[in-house]
């Protein structure tokens, strides 16, 4: 790739995670190499279906993580997630670099916000950086090349749906 972007994929709306993982069945198509961390069973059964082209490494638990009550195995696990991360970045093996739900672990404090920049400010020119999940900080979507906010207009967890295996997990 001769110049890699920042996307961002954030905001309250379902389809984050779907549109990095959208763009990464694009990119292997048209055999590029992408790695994604993340942590979903789903997403990581698929990946391996499409290995080499599309690596995909778990970070961190099942499960959701209550802001203001972080498990530091919770906090190991993510930021051993993002030096994972930031190797496949530096190492430039991948086209593309997907960090699944790193505005969620920016927001709760797993990872420091300026470690996240600096990512994004010494990314080699040649790798496109996606970054997925709410609450992206300010900060962040300004240095980024793409910003797509996800708004939820209707949801039918509303209607007490619960989450459901190959849709949402």
């Amino acid at each position: 790739m001769e110049r890699g972007l920042v996307q961002v994929y954030t905001g309250n709306g379902k389809g984050k995670t779907t549109a990095a993982l959208g763009l990464a069945l694009r990119a292997v198509g048209n055999g590029l190499n992408v790695f994604m961390k993340g942590t979903s069973s789903g997403e990581l059964e698929a990946c391996r279906k499409l290995s080499p082209f599309l690596t995909m490494k778990k970070a961190g638990r099942e499960g959701f993580i209550i802001k203001g009550e972080i498990d530091p195995v919770d906090l190991k696990m993510a930021q051993d997630g993002f030096l994972l991360a930031k190797k496949a970045i530096e190492d430039r093996e991948y086209d593309i670099v997907i960090l699944d739900e790193i505005n969620m672990a920016v927001d709760f404090g797993l990872i420091p916000l300026s470690d996240l920049l600096q990512v994004v400010d010494s990314k080699p020119v040649t790798v496109e950086l996606v970054l997925t999940g709410r609450n992206a900080k300010p900060e962040l979507l300004e240095k980024a090349d793409l910003v797509t906010e996800m708004v939820e207009r209707k949801h039918y967890y509303a209607k007490g749906v619960p989450a459901r295996k190959g849709i949402e997990m």
